[in-house]
């Protein structure tokens, strides 16, 4: 199975590299900066807006795990719809490493309508949750949007265990929700191997 993922250098990108190669998957790091790349993998130098759909069309499954800059969150909803106005009406899935504001904390609100829209991480949340209502009215492509627990560890342990939720936010016996970048990166890898959630949105926890 040949697989891409965007944003390959970064906190969430670099675990799901990792996990990938574990897989023995044939993976490509699309980045703009392979010298931050800490393990040798085929690379394709290439800022996301350049992509074309002839760069994607080798993979069989695209990982989105591209971060913004401060300042530039709305590149979150623009980067997401490049991507999915290139992978329409092909058979390369796309995989989206998504954010916990699409999360429902009740039957009736998500976590982005409980958000303070003066906090210092409401513009992540914000785009991150506009770019997500686009991608699901998308009938057109093959993808999977999935969210980590509040607390998205970048250090945490790689336990090789997780818990599947739906699109609510769920904590733990001790009451507490969270997971490692570790761990999710083996279940999104989990989804990339054997597909359960396609054009669904799900979410992990420890």
């Amino acid at each position: 199975m040949k697989v891409a993922i965007i944003g390959a250098t970064g906190n969430a990108g670099s675990h799901l590299l990792k996990e990938a190669l574990n897989r023995d998957l044939a993976v490509t790091a699309i980045v703009r900066h392979p010298e931050k790349l800490e393990v040798k993998v085929p690379i394709l130098v290439k800022d996301l807006f350049e992509l074309t759909t002839q760069d994607l069309a080798y993979f069989d499954v695209v990982i989105d795990a591209f971060r913004p800059p401060v300042g530039k969150e709305f590149l979150h909803q623009t980067s997401l719809r490049h991507l999915t106005d290139l992978l329409k009406g092909t058979n390369t899935r796309l995989l989206v490493v998504g954010g916990t504001s699409s999360l429902f904390v009740d039957e009736a609100h998500r976590m982005i309508d409980l958000s303070d829209p003066n906090a210092i991480y409401y513009p992540t949340a914000y785009n991150m949750y506009q770019a997500f209502l686009e991608l699901k009215e998308q009938q057109d492509l093959g993808w999977t949007y999935l969210s980590p627990a509040a607390n998205f560890i970048p250090d945490g342990e790689r336990t090789a265990q997780y818990q599947v939720s739906d699109e609510h936010l769920r904590k733990n016996a001790a009451g507490k929700s969270e997971i490692s970048m570790a761990d999710y990166a083996i279940a999104m890898i989990d989804e990339v191997v054997a597909p359960k959630h396609e054009k669904e949105h799900f979410s992990v926890y420890h």
